[in-house]
């Protein structure tokens, strides 16, 4: 079968043994290295994508995707607010609330935390905490019964179970004043349910009652805000932006990403610079085939000369080591995509075996918000990686190549 005389040669010469045995060490270790390179891109890539997905799914499950709130402590004319927001066409869900600081007081402690009133019955129209209750029902936060659901590390902070007591105080408002001064308001509320989120912001500083207690407790004439639930979360802040236009100067409308723009921001540039970094460990092993090539090179002078005078020209001369260094790279290329697809898919059980081995938590909860290793491979990040890595290898295989194509055949052969 045909085939170019370049692709020939530059095969035959990956295949030969060669006389120079550190020549072979080197392009070895130039395979291996741009191996382990996209191996650790492609596994540290997909282990961001993965906190990133994990926490946008645990935020999303606690917070709406969009929020419009009055510019006071009430939210005025929130029924009219509602249904201008429904009528929007990427809003599937509304529901009212109301979110307040408090103190609790409970059997072994005290602790601050976030109020949320919430109306049950339409609750599962924008979050989905109802799923995430580990003990009672969302359904008792019944209006007029002083029920409370606490986040699970609050719970054991306060020493309280379903059916235990908890003492709420809210902050004293203009109206709380008594000949002894401005004083808190407090009500003693009954434990219905206990949630657990998997976040320790909401685990342990969120209690959640019905709507219509929370607005008595705080002496507030209507809820703080609508939340909305979206058809694409990615909509929130153009959603937002419309929401308020037609509203008005008198409400806010934020999404979520607006919400927590700092905490993705940091995400986002941690993955940044990692790439960044990790994408200068696939340079510098992929130019690692400069010097192997280039010693290549040294050592086929005699070849090179031989080939000049049966009539190969400079252009294939040069194309017979690109060939080579390319071969050289892309077989390292598909090692290490291959490693850093199987790593990818794999990591979070071989890191619950280091944890089950060690004994050792590779995650604080208290830190990263979660105790397991996510990982979310994306086959688009997998193909930048090795197009990058090509270019890298074909980049690194054009000076070595010229060098071979300017050898003069006289010159060469002098000492032969």
């Amino acid at each position: 079968m045909f085939r170019p005389l370049e692709l020939f040669i530059g095969t035959r010469y990956i295949r030969a043994k060669r006389r120079n045995h550190f020549i072979s060490f080197i392009s070895v270790a130039s395979m291996v290295g741009l191996a382990i390179g996209i191996t650790a891109l492609i596994a540290t890539i997909s282990v961001m994508n993965g906190f990133d997905t994990e926490l946008r799914s645990r935020i999303l499950g606690m917070v709406s995707q969009a929020t419009v709130t009055g510019v006071g402590r009430s939210m005025p004319n929130w029924q009219q607010a509602m249904a201008i927001a429904e009528r929007n066409p990427h809003v599937k869900g509304v529901a009212p609330y109301v979110e307040r600081e408090s103190w609790l007081v409970g059997n072994d402690a005290n602790q601050g935390a976030i109020i949320r009133g919430i109306l049950p019955d339409q609750e599962p129209r924008v979050a989905d905490i109802g799923s995430k209750m580990v003990a009672g029902k969302l359904s008792a936060l019944q209006p007029d019964s002083w029920g409370i659901v606490l986040g699970r590390d609050l719970a054991l902070m306060l020493g309280v179970n379903v059916g235990d007591k908890v003492v709420v105080y809210a902050p004293p408002t203009g109206s709380s004043v008594t000949p002894i001064g401005v004083v808190p308001r407090l009500r003693r509320f009954t434990v219905v349910g206990i949630f657990e989120a998997g976040m320790q912001e909401y685990d342990s500083g969120l209690a959640i009652m019905n709507m219509h207690d929370a607005e008595k407790l705080y002496q507030m004439s209507g809820p703080s805000g609508i939340r909305l639930k979206l058809d694409d979360m990615f909509m929130a802040n153009k959603v937002a932006q419309t929401l308020a236009d037609q509203l008005g100067d008198a409400y806010r409308a934020q999404g979520w990403m607006q919400q927590h723009a700092n905490f993705f921001k940091a995400i986002a540039m941690e993955k940044l610079v990692m790439s960044i970094i990790l994408s200068l460990i696939v340079l510098v092993a992929a130019f690692n085939l400069v010097s192997s090539l280039v010693m290549l090179v040294t050592d086929k002078q005699s070849d090179i000369a031989i080939l000049r005078t049966l009539g190969a020209t400079p252009r294939s001369i040069m194309g017979v080591f690109m060939v080579q260094g390319v071969l050289i790279g892309v077989m390292g290329i598909v090692i290490g995509v291959v490693c850093g697809v199987a790593l990818a898919i794999n990591l979070p059980a071989i890191a619950d075996g280091i944890q089950n081995l060690t004994g050792h938590q590779i995650l604080s909860e208290s830190v990263y918000y979660i105790n397991n290793v996510p990982s979310k491979l994306e086959w688009s990040n997998v193909g930048w990686i090795t197009g990058m890595a090509f270019v890298f290898c074909l980049l690194a295989t054009i000076y070595p190549a010229w060098r071979a194509s300017r050898t003069q055949p006289a010159e060469a052969l002098r000492y032969e």
